[in-house]
């Protein structure tokens, strides 16, 4: 059974993590669906996504303990990569891996329901990519949520930078679609430029994000079928027929 939904609303791909019975815990499959569906996304003429957690109760509770998952696998810029913009809708907890997702968007549209929560230093582990924090708002206000774990309610949030719109609880799928609506009429060249500077050349990459950039890199090769095609020519005795793919 799929762990997520993609709906195409015209120039817009919508994907929700759609385990509400987990508050849309994110396990090895979500993680790997939301891989392959992004990195479709990417290759397609769809313009903007948006990525949001069915129901209200959570965007998501993070990483699903029962079944851990490769979680850099479903984060922006590590996990697969993309210049089309991404906006997040949250409402209800967004916790660890969840945030992270939702710090690597480029626009996050909470429900005033919405909290933040990074309990890893209390849990005893972490993937480390949540260090990118600190770039992205006040350190001070980043250590207190790394280290001290402290919730953060979604006004506070706002104040700060981590969210781009605060509103009303129920309204925050709308908001973001609305926003996706106003990307997809945009200019998509300046809009891949600008996000493609930002990323590549004003935001520091943590070293946690360096290292899932080759771990993607790497697996590329190592899943393609070069490599099988090598290792079966190695195996055969013959000269290699290489595709590139």
């Amino acid at each position: 059974m799929s762990q997520i939904t993609i709906e195409r609303h015209g120039k817009v791909t919508l994907f929700t993590i759609n385990r509400p019975g987990r508050k849309n815990a994110i396990c090895k499959d979500t993680a790997l669906e939301l891989q392959a569906g992004f990195t479709e996304f990417d290759a397609s003429e769809q313009r903007v996504a948006v990525i949001t957690g069915a129901g209200e109760d959570a965007f998501s509770s993070g990483a699903d303990v029962s079944n851990l998952p490769e979680l850099w696998r479903c984060i922006p810029g590590a996990g697969f990569t993309t210049d089309k913009p991404i906006i997040a809708a949250t409402a209800g907890w967004v916790v660890g891996g969840a945030m992270v997702l939702t710090m690597m968007c480029d626009l996050v549209v909470a429900a005033e329901s919405t909290r933040f929560s990074y309990p890893e230093a209390r849990l005893g582990f972490t993937g480390g990519m949540i260090a990118g924090l600190a770039a992205r708002i006040p350190h001070k206000a980043a250590m207190d949520l790394m280290l001290l774990g402290r919730t953060m309610d979604a006004r506070r949030a706002y104040d700060i930078g981590l969210v781009s719109d605060l509103v009303a609880t129920g309204k925050h799928l709308e908001v973001a679609m609305e926003q996706a609506g106003t990307l997809a009429e945009s200019a998509p060249l300046v809009l891949t430029t600008i996000k493609r500077f930002v990323n590549q050349h004003v935001l520091p990459k943590s070293p946690a994000e360096s290292m899932s950039e080759t771990m993607r890199q790497l697996n590329a090769v190592r899943e393609s079928a070069d490599t099988r095609e090598g290792m079966a020519a190695f195996r055969d005795k013959r000269t290699p027929q290489y595709t590139g793919r």
